[in-house]
């Protein structure tokens, strides 16, 4: 399929070749549209390869990734794409590993611009530190709005040189946080043409994060806030539209970033909405990686809808081929390209600023914290999984004392596995990587109807499945094939079964006590007494016993079909 879509694309310019080349001086412009997505401040190279197709039929898994390495990558992109723009689809900053996340990812902004990005999209990730720290991540200066202190390793932060775009967040006075699109021109003459960048966040960011940093903000319709801005672009000439979303989807072809097979999810609803004049749709926020031609939307142009997954290990070459008479993209291309530790060479002087910041860190991230049984990996699929089980068993040991019977984790707020070293050491920067977001511990009073209600949230078909991670004793069973509202099963505590009508003291991290992540049912939640950080929590659990063991029962069990 992908190779008769070749020749049918190598026809079409064959066809078109005559007559455009009989346009002297207005031959077609190719534009270099070099993506990335999701990078969390991944400044050191990730732990956790990437897989791909090994060209046999089978899988390899490749280590790839750190941003000295994706400089060079997209140096190399960018001499084959004289005219070029280097984008971002959200999430560059927060739910950062500790090199990037101690400094409030000043690191991450300093890196990114020695690499030239030019445009950045808010993801919801942007919106954790509140917009007064993310004006700052754009404007520089080093005034403090979070717990930890700004300008701790450089005395001065001048702020992104990158502009950020926020088609969809508007303010009080209706006007958006940060502007809804740019424009960029590339060449001169008959032959110079613009493209316009229009960058946005997915409309349930407010859902996402906590609640106090966004105070006064919110965050629009996707697919209006695209078309209001496209229309703006056409006005002002440009002949190509660029959408850098933080929405998404999931393809199912295996290990292959270049798929699009069976393609779904809740950016194609906006998407068949979208003004037929958009190009490209570059997105983000569910890690995944595809390239997809759209073919079944009426369009004058070619639409490519893309994603690099995420952490930096994964880059996006897209070529747009636009017709400077007709002011118009008349072909596009993608492929997404691993940033291979045994392909690309680190860039020096990226490789040098990041260093300085690891060894800034150095002492607080090689510090030992205790020892576990094994290692387990990042819970995938909406499970917690062992690591969720090990998490929230501590939550609930550091709550004790404010009467937790019960304590639950959500997946997604789980960063990284915790992978020991050979003597089953754990470091503070593991566990770190595992929960960098400074969430506090809140413990609560839930009916245990309300707690099933709780429970049925993460099943009611409003974003993907997401299943909490309980702690000891608790465990819970569902059934999808059940209506939505009716998928748990049963509950029980101590072998007992949860009484709908008794109520119970349950502990969750700050974040779902806020009814974030769709869990909305905990606002219900009363008599509650805030505790320790998460990751003090963690830490204390792990090394107050010569050996933490894994847990390896199963809490969460899915009814047999």
């Amino acid at each position: 399929m992908k190779r008769l879509l070749a020749i049918a694309m190598l026809s079409l310019l064959s066809a078109c070749a005559a007559p455009l080349a009989s346009r002297q001086g207005t031959e077609p412009v190719t534009v270099g549209i070099i993506a990335i997505n999701d990078f969390h401040g991944a400044l050191e190279a990730p732990s956790a390869p990437v897989e791909l197709p090994d060209g046999n039929g089978g899988i390899a898994a490749v280590k790839a990734g750190g941003a000295a390495r994706l400089a060079t990558a997209i140096d190399e992109l960018r001499a084959k794409y004289p005219f070029n723009a280097v984008v971002s689809a959200g999430d560059l900053i927060s739910g950062s590993p500790i090199t990037s996340s101690l400094f409030l990812d000043e690191p991450t902004i300093g890196a990114m611009n020695r690499i030239g990005l030019d445009f950045n999209a808010m993801g919801n990730h942007e919106f954790d530190r509140g917009q007064q720290e993310l004006l700052r991540m754009q404007n520089g200066g080093c005034e403090r709005h979070t717990l930890r202190q700004p300008c701790a390793v450089e005395r001065e932060f001048l702020g992104a040189k990158f502009r950020f775009l926020a088609a969809s967040t508007f303010k009080r006075d209706g006007s958006t946080l940060f502007p809804a699109s740019a424009i960029k021109r590339f060449g001169e003459g008959k032959r110079q043409v613009t493209v316009g960048f229009i960058g946005l966040t997915l409309k349930d960011t407010d859902s996402l994060v906590p609640g106090e940093g966004i105070e006064g903000l919110t965050f629009g319709d996707e697919a209006e806030a695209i078309n209001a801005a496209t229309a703006r672009l056409k006005e002002q000439g440009a002949a190509g539209v660029v959408v850098l979303i933080h929405q998404g989807g999931y393809a199912t072809g295996k290990a292959d970033p270049n798929t699009c097979e069976g393609f779904d999810g809740a950016i194609l609803p906006i998407i068949q909405r979208l003004d037929s004049r958009v190009d490209l749709v570059a997105s983000g926020h569910t890690h995944q990686a595809y390239v997809c031609r759209l073919d079944q939307i009426s369009r004058s142009g070619p639409l490519l809808l893309t994603s690099a997954g995420y952490y930096g290990r994964l880059v996006t070459e897209i070529a747009l081929t636009i017709d400077p008479a007709a002011n118009r993209v008349i072909a596009a291309e993608a492929r997404n390209l691993a940033v291979d530790r045994a392909v690309f060479a680190e860039r020096s002087d990226i490789a040098d600023y990041v260093g300085s910041y690891a060894r800034a860190v150095e002492g607080q991230k090689g510090r030992a914290i205790g020892k576990l049984s094994n290692g387990t990996p990042r819970p995938l699929g909406g499970t917690g999984g062992a690591l969720g089980n090990l998490i929230a068993d501590a939550h609930l040991a550091a709550t004790r004392g404010a009467g937790a019977q019960i304590a639950f984790t959500n997946p997604f707020g789980i960063r990284d596995g915790l992978v020991p070293g050979t003597d089953g050491t754990v470091t503070f920067g593991q566990i770190y990587a595992v929960q960098p977001f400074f969430n506090t511990l809140v413990t609560y009073t839930l009916t245990g109807a309300e707690l099933k209600a709780v429970l049925e949230q993460g099943l009611d078909g409003d974003g993907p499945d997401q299943l909490l991670a309980p702690s000891a004793d608790f465990s819970y069973s569902f059934d999808r094939s059940r209506p939505m509202g009716q998928r748990i099963a049963r509950m029980a505590l101590g072998g007992q079964e949860i009484d709908p009508t008794a109520d119970y003291r349950i502990t969750t991290n700050s974040f779902l006590a806020g009814g974030k992540d769709g869990f909305t049912m905990l606002l219900k939640g009363r008599d509650a007494v805030t505790g320790g950080s998460d990751l003090d929590a963690l830490e204390d659990w792990i090394g107050g016993v010569a050996i933490r063991q894994i847990p390896t029962e199963e809490r969460v069990i899915e009814a047999k079909r």
